[in-house]
């Protein structure tokens, strides 16, 4: 059995946002010098990437890779990049894709960059995890009352 894709996008069109994402990431001046530390064939790293994006859209099990401990190891990964990186990222995919696959596609990716940066630092250098409250953290677990 065949499963369909979350998203109706081709291999060719992934590849292809890739590519282009990748050269505005290059070129940027804010984001281009935190990858130019970590990467340096970029070729190897478009093609992980594009495998990232089809596991995700296609349900192609070819990824292997964990995001999360990859920007979390970088050091130099900022919860701010993300905003930057998503908004690049919308702009290639708008010019790359018809309306509708390109609005599914941003919205996958703001979910996934929402998640990833919740574990990297902020501003003032903490993670952003949620905080339940006072009340939450110092609650127990009681078993349950049978009714009598």
């Amino acid at each position: 059995m065949t499963i369909p894709p979350r998203i109706p996008v081709s291999e060719a069109q992934i590849d292809r946002v890739v590519s282009r994402f990748y050269a505005r990431v290059r070129a940027h001046p804010a984001l281009g010098p935190v990858f130019a530390v970590h990467i340096s064939d970029w070729h190897t790293h478009e093609q992980k990437i594009g495998r990232f994006w089809r596991n995700a859209l296609l349900l192609q099990r070819c990824y292997d890779g964990n995001p999360m401990q990859a920007h979390s190891a970088a050091g130099n990964v900022k919860a701010a990049h993300f905003p930057v990186w998503l908004s690049l990222f919308d702009d290639v995919l708008h010019q790359e894709l018809p309306e509708t696959l390109a609005l599914a596609w941003s919205a996958l990716a703001h979910r996934i960059g929402r998640g990833l940066s919740f574990g990297l630092p902020h501003d003032d250098g903490k993670s952003q995890m949620p905080y339940l409250g006072e009340a939450w953290s110092k609650r127990t677990l009681q078993p349950a009352k049978a009714d009598d």
